[in-house]
Order: C-alpha cells, then structure tokens, then sequence
C-alpha cells in the first residue's frame, strides 16, 4: 500500500526547516511521497504579515519543485472557512482510499490535538507521524494522545534548525539575506512580489 505524508501549515514562507522535516518523514518513515498542504484559514490562530494563500501556495510550489518526494495539495486553499484537517483528510481518503496516510506534525503540536476539530476522526483517517524535537518530551505527547481513541503514533527524528517563518519574514522586512534559509525560488519569488515589506534579495 503507497504511504502519504501530510504537512500541513501555514507555510508564511515555507524555509529550509519544513523541507528538512518533510525529508526526514519521508525517509525514516519510508514514505512514498510528502505532501505539503498550506491552510487558507488556520482554525487555531491567525496568518500573521499575510501576503494571501495563492502567493503562500505558490512559494510552496516553488519551494518543492523538481524534488519527486514532494508535492503540493490546494484543498486548503481552495476550501471556505477555516482549514480544518479532517476535512482535508476525508477529501484525501476519499480520492485514494487504498493509500495510507501519516499526519506529520511536531511534537509541540501533537501535544494539543485533543484540542483540535475531531480529534478522533483525525486520527482514523490518518496516523500521526510525529517530530521529536526538543522542549517536549515523547512521554508528554504520549501522555496527551491516551485520551484519544486509535492514538498509536510513530515517531521520527528532526534535526534542530533554528529557523522560523517568522526569522525570515523579519529578515526580509529589515533587508537582510535569507539565502540557504529558505530555497532559491522562494526567495526570488518573495522579492518579485515584494511579499513581506522588503527585498529578499
């Protein structure tokens, strides 16, 4: 059965951490391909410095293009009101029920999912596949997730990347370098729309 990888966020520019992350997912865990999937309207918290979800869905494209591994889905994008995963999930299910998808989030993240949008459904339409990442312990996700039903995660490792979206936005603002922060195009792509109040470049 062809295994999927789903990253979902807001990717406010996606940078070298996602694509490090997805990389990691993939091979670890055996993926046959990672997709990334941008939130038009993020339930949880706002887009902050938002230069809309088309240019966030194409600084995405961009970002993964020419890497078979990767690939880019718009059911966020294109979807009304706020991006709920298990929206997203039950739309991938339904498109390709005989593959098995694995919900890739960090640790920090899967700590509050008892608090997300149909916990429950999340975690029957897909398994979580979980970064471990320092500042939250494997112990404390799994302690969060026994409230739930068909919690069984698997668990991979991520190298600690001390980059953000935010960091790059900033950057940009303050027309500093993010070359090697972020991939080539999205910085191109970002100064050729002057995304985020300064020059990439």
């Amino acid at each position: 059965m062809p295994r999927l990888g789903i990253l979902g966020g807001t990717f406010n520019p996606p940078h070298l951490g996602h694509l490090v992350c997805a990389q990691e997912a993939h091979w670890q865990l055996r993926l046959d391909q990672v997709m990334l999937v941008p939130a038009r309207i993020p339930p949880h918290k706002p887009v902050e410095d938002e230069p809309g979800a088309e240019h966030r869905l194409e600084l995405c494209r961009r970002a993964v293009h020419g890497d078979p591994r990767f690939s880019v889905c718009d059911l966020e994008v294109g979807r009304d009101g706020p991006s709920y995963t298990v929206d997203t999930l039950e739309e991938l299910h339904a498109q390709s029920s005989d593959t098995e998808l694995l919900l890739i989030v960090g640790g920090d993240v899967a700590v509050g999912l008892p608090e997300w949008h149909e916990p429950d459904r999340v975690l029957s339409l897909a398994r979580l596949a979980i970064a471990k990442r320092r500042g939250t312990s494997k112990a404390s996700v799994q302690a969060a997730l026994e409230r739930l039903v068909r919690a069984e995660p698997v668990f991979f490792r991520m190298p600690r990347i001390g980059v953000s979206s935010t960091m790059v936005r900033r950057r940009v603002r303050a027309g500093l370098p993010i070359k090697y922060l972020v991939p080539d195009a999205v910085a191109g792509y970002i100064d050729q729309h002057q995304l985020y109040g300064g020059s990439a470049n």
